[in-house]
C-alpha cells in the first residue's frame, strides 16, 4: 500500500468518525452559551476568510480589481435578497464588464 492510499484511508477514516460523533455526543455533551457564541463566530470568520482568499487572490498573488468587484457586487444583491440567479449574473457582469473595460 502506497503513502498516498493510507492517507487517503486515514482521512476517509476520521472525517467518518467526525461525522459520527456529532449523533452520539448530542444528548450527552452540553455546550456554555458563551462556547455556543464563540462556535457561531468562527464559522463566520471562516467562511468570510474563504470568500476573500477566493475573491482577492490567483496563484499566490493579488488577482486584480475586477473579481473583487464582482464578489462585491454579487454580496450586495445577496444582502438586498435578491434572487440567486441574479446575484450570480451580477457578480459575473460586473466582472465581465470590468474586464472588457481592460481593468484586470
Amino acid at each position: 500500500m502506497s503513502a498516498t492510499v493510507a492517507m487517503i484511508l486515514t482521512l476517509a477514516v476520521g472525517t467518518y468518525a467526525f461525522r459520527l460523533a456529532g449523533p452520539l455526543l448530542h444528548g450527552r455533551l452540553e455546550l456554555s452559551p458563551r462556547v455556543q457564541e464563540l462556535l457561531s463566530a468562527s464559522a463566520i470568520v471562516l467562511l468570510v476568510a474563504l470568500l476573500a482568499t477566493g475573491a482577492l487572490t490567483e496563484g499566490g498573488g493579488f488577482a486584480g480589481w475586477a473579481r473583487p468587484t464582482g464578489v462585491l457586487v454579487g454580496g450586495v444583491l445577496a444582502w438586498r435578497r435578491a434572487p440567486f440567479p441574479v446575484v450570480v449574473l451580477g457578480a459575473a457582469g460586473a466582472t465581465a464588464v470590468l474586464r472588457a473595460m481592460g481593468v484586470a
